[in-house]
């Protein structure tokens, strides 16, 4: 301590203001009291000068010097408002509000609940959000740091320099805010963070709403108040809706890949150009949704959105915060739902993210062992800190609630539920009953799940997760239930896919590949996929998956589309493969439109379409996907043949549909096939017909008649035509008409 004038000072405080080491400058700046005397003090490096003016004009003051290094103090009358005007060498001046005139804004309470991992809306609170505190417009800069021995906010409103906005610590909770006056909507910043051993770096904000273009990597002040939505008729019949038992069938969309601007004066389309362009391909192929792989920010491109840097932005790819906004109201508007890929398993060590975010691990663990994927190159979430719980619960629900999101689909769910996911023994560490299970993990997938549930408001979570960890779609209050709406069917998606690219002469030895995913269908509540994952990195678009010819391709693809679509499970496909397109996915290019100039693709694109509406049309096919009585076998041991029959029903007897799938490039005439009932049976569907790119010639166009013949275990059966590498379905249309009946079966073959 030492006397200065009229004041005693503190210098080793001062000294650490002028070399930012400082936690809590608040103590020193700003409007001070020291025995009954009031003052302003205030740090403006490299000033020759400052001066102290009231807001009203009434009133001003030169400060005074305490050092030359630019640190200065002034009397004032308490309680009035006042503004700082700096002077330079070269003559110019700067005149603005002072930080450290105004108190806390993050509250006791808000500390505690976020360290217990229960503030939901923390993202109110931390990042950088406009505000207007004793009517003074400004940003209000937060952030989490608890092991940093000093933070200031810097941006190109404050040269980016360290030493002029340093942050106070809030005191027990490792938050650092400061509310700085002034600074507008689309300001660049960054967190300088000082770490205990002296290092000094900058942060993009983890709670960022808005961030640089790649390769920049500011983020950006923005504010998502006022935009317009008019989907609350969306919203209202969303809440309605029980999912289980309408149809959903999802498209699988990178959006910058899914159609790029054909004069290449821009890399994308922009949120608000894609939307009505992709809402209307969505409706003309009767999907239900579209679920968009990660839209959050992310700098590598080929990551395709799965290593993230801004969990609370979208990216400026497409543009702007507001604008994701209008893509997600136009969605709503034109009826379709919208699934956002979600990543809280891991994060890549970007300098600027989230990795050792303060010169030591914060959001993930220090150990190795616990905190990194050795296949990935990632850090993985610490689950078990409340803090960082809280931060990927509070971005889930940021998601839901700002932006309208129907369902998060999360992405490497096993990833995050065995501690030895890609890790050879020796290199993990078992959990407190020496198991391989991820207990935090669990408890923080029960705990966002159970939150989202109690909104009501139809909201779903997706789980893709690719073992068999049990009860993941079992509501949290039942046993071992981890809460999620519907899982991704990898199994059914491996297995399928293995057969499908086997050789109809092989297939037989791989029958039960076909038949396997009925024993377990209903052990969670599943979507069958045909995902992303599965025509990348060498593994062929799914035309060319396909044996034989071009023409055989086309036929055994859709087969295998047909089976999906009658198969109990919600259902997903990703774009460009309901056009048949032969290249695998490449997110610098645009899908190969151009293949529906070729006759096969447009018809294979037609077929599809027809799938979905048949799909949706017919309630056989959706109201019973996750109970046993919306499916029963007819026949799958056919091995040798290759042919599955099966129905899909409901509750009513009218609304069964029989489904006969043929695996094998051979036709059968008079196939004989037991029924379940007596009566008539129509062919609503097939893959042979010619709009469709079949020959047409295996087509049943007359009604069949059962007949009291046993076949399959069953009193009754009837013959058809089955179609090569096909798929047929027919619907029960009732009992013999005396009439009727005759008349039909005298035509019949």
């Amino acid at each position: 301590m030492a006397q200065m004038g009229y004041r005693t000072w503190n210098f080793e405080e001062i000294y650490a203001i002028e070399n930012a080491l400082h936690n809590n400058p608040h103590h020193i700046l700003g409007p001070q009291e020291e025995d009954g005397e009031f003052y302003i003090n205030a740090y403006f490096p490299n000033t020759c000068a400052m001066k102290c003016i009231s807001t009203e004009g009434d009133l001003e003051s030169i400060m005074e010097p305490v050092d030359q290094y630019g640190f200065y103090t002034v009397p004032w009358e308490k309680g009035k408002s006042y503004r700082l005007e700096a002077y330079f060498e070269d003559g110019t001046s700067y005149q603005y509000r002072d930080a450290y005139a105004f108190a806390p804004v993050i509250t006791q309470e808000d500390i505690e609940k976020y360290q217990k991992g229960y503030h939901y809306e923390i993202y109110q609170l931390l990042g950088a959000h406009k505000r207007i505190i004793d009517g003074v417009e400004g940003v209000l800069f937060a952030v989490w740091a608890p092991n940093a021995g000093r933070v200031s906010v810097v941006g190109d409103f404050n040269l980016w320099d360290g030493r002029r906005h340093p942050m106070r610590r809030l005191e027990n909770s490792g938050i650092f805010e400061l509310f700085v006056p002034d600074v507008q909507e689309g300001a660049l910043y960054k967190f300088e963070i000082r770490a205990q051993n002296g290092d000094v770096f900058l942060k993009a904000d983890p709670y960022a709403n808005y961030a640089q273009l790649r390769p920049e990597t500011a983020s950006v002040v923005t504010d998502l108040k006022g935009f317009e939505w008019t989907d609350k008729k969306w919203i209202k019949q969303r809440k309605k809706a029980d999912t289980k038992k309408l149809p959903m069938s999802i498209y699988e969309v990178h959006l910058g890949a899914w159609k790029k601007p054909e004069n290449g004066e821009k890399e994308f389309y922009s949120y608000r150009e894609i939307a009505p362009m992709l809402a209307a391909y969505a409706k003309e192929m009767e999907y239900t949704h579209i679920e968009l792989m990660p839209i959050m920010e992310h700098p590598y491109d080929p990551s395709w959105g799965y290593q993230v840097t801004g969990y609370f932005a979208p990216t400026a790819r497409y543009g702007t915060p507001k604008d994701f906004m209008y893509f997600m109201n136009y969605m709503h508007e034109q009826g379709i739902g919208v699934i956002l890929d979600w990543v809280p398993a891991h994060f890549p060590k970007d300098a600027f993210g989230l990795g050792r975010f303060d010169g030591m691990a914060v959001y993930e663990h220090e150990d190795p062992r616990k905190g990194e994927h050795p296949d990935w190159g990632t850090y993985i979430f610490n689950y078990g800190r409340p803090e960082v719980s809280n931060f990927l619960i509070a971005n889930a629900l940021y998601w839901l609630n700002e932006y309208h999101a129907d369902g998060i689909r999360m992405d490497a769910v096993a990833s995050m539920l065995y501690l030895d996911y890609g890790r050879k023994d020796g290199e993990w560490i078992a959990n407190e009953y020496g198991g391989n299970g991820n207990l935090e993990a669990v408890a923080f997938l029960k705990h966002l799940n159970s939150i989202v549930d109690k909104r009501n408001d139809g909201t779903l979570m997706i789980a893709e997760e690719s073992t068999a960890w049990p009860y993941l779609t079992r509501k949290v209050e039942e046993p071992e239930g981890i809460g999620f709406d519907y899982k991704w069917n990898m199994g059914w998606m491996n297995d399928f896919l293995d057969y499908m690219k086997t050789d109809p002469l092989f297939r037989k030895g791989k029958h039960g590949e076909l038949t396997f995913s009925m024993v377990y269908a209903y052990s969670e509540n599943y979507i069958l996929v045909l995902s992303h994952d599965e025509v990348v990195h060498g593994k062929c678009s799914m035309i060319h998956k396909m044996p034989g010819d071009m023409e055989q391709k086309f036929a055994n693809l859709r087969v295998a589309y047909g089976y999906m679509m009658t198969h109990p499970g919600k259902k997903l496909l990703f774009m460009g493969q309901d056009i048949a397109q032969y290249k695998e996915f490449d997110e610098k290019v645009s899908l190969d439109w151009d293949v529906l100039n070729q006759e096969s693709n447009a018809k294979l694109q037609h077929y599809y379409k027809a799938l979905n509406h048949l799909y949706r049309e017919e309630p056989a096919l959706y109201a019973y996907d996750t109970s046993e009585k919306g499916f029963e076998w007819i026949n799958c041991v056919s091995a040798d043949e290759s042919i599955l029959v099966f129905m899909r029903k409901t509750r009513r007897k009218g609304e069964m549909l029989l489904v006969i799938c043929n695996f094998t490039p051979v036709a059968h005439e008079q196939y004989k096939i037991g029924v379940p009932y007596e009566g008539k049976y129509k062919e609503i569907f097939t893959s042979d017909a010619i709009e469709f790119g079949g020959s047409g010639e295996y087509q049943n166009k007359r009604m069949r008649h059962s007949k009291k013949e046993e076949c399959d275990e069953r009193k009754h059966s009837m013959k058809v035509t089955v179609p090569p590498l096909g798929m047929s379905i027919f619907k029960y249309m009732g009992g013999m008409d005396s009439k009727a009946g005759k008349k039909e079966k005298g035509k019949e073959k």
